[in-house]
């Protein structure tokens, strides 16, 4: 009995992913990223991407900050879909609630997946980074999800922002579609 039990058990709890594809397509960036996602780290804001990614709630949203020699943010399901008010892009999240800091040792370098935030570390929603350089003066501020394993150079080719906050002018790239893999 309670091998069934067990079994039932385990086929009740969400599967956890090991990693996201994504689709990327724009004025810059045309292929496809491969992302290890760690759930060791950050369990919460894994489920919580994998979870929005399965929905194809990513599928559509555009990298709305992209900042030459540090990072290229998407995630917005609110309001960074391709076709809305790019002005808004970057305010929204998701329906989903706020997810607590997960900090961890792991140190932000080229190709490391973290969660986007507002001043409040308990903020993460649904919005995500792509680091193109090193920067370790986020260690420890924000949380690690992952990191990219393959097609680094599409995000080296992800449409880059202007001024110091990187906003996209005219058309940004877009993740064409985001799926999870096992």
């Amino acid at each position: 009995m309670y091998k069934l039990a067990a079994a039932f058990a385990l086929l009740a709890s969400p599967a956890l992913a090991t990693g996201l594809q994504i689709e990327i397509e724009g004025e810059g960036a045309n292929g496809t990223v491969t992302v290890d996602l760690f759930e060791d780290l950050a369990p919460k804001h894994v489920e919580q991407i994998s979870a929005l990614a399965a929905e194809g709630k990513y599928d559509g949203v555009v990298f709305h900050r992209v900042i030459d020699g540090f990072m290229a943010q998407t995630g917005d399901v609110e309001y960074g879909r391709i076709g809305g008010d790019m002005r808004r892009a970057g305010t929204g999240g998701s329906d989903r609630p706020n997810l607590p800091a997960e900090f961890s040792d792991y140190n932000y370098d080229r190709g490391v997946v973290g969660m986007a935030r507002a001043q409040d570390p308990d903020s993460a929603n649904s919005q995500f980074f792509i680091m193109f350089e090193p920067g370790p003066f986020l260690n420890g501020q924000y949380t690690v999800v992952g990191q990219v394993t393959d097609g680094m150079d599409v995000v080296d080719a992800i449409k880059r922002g202007d001024g110091p906050n990187g906003a996209v002018i005219g058309q940004p790239d877009v993740m064409k579609k985001v799926t999870v893999t096992e």
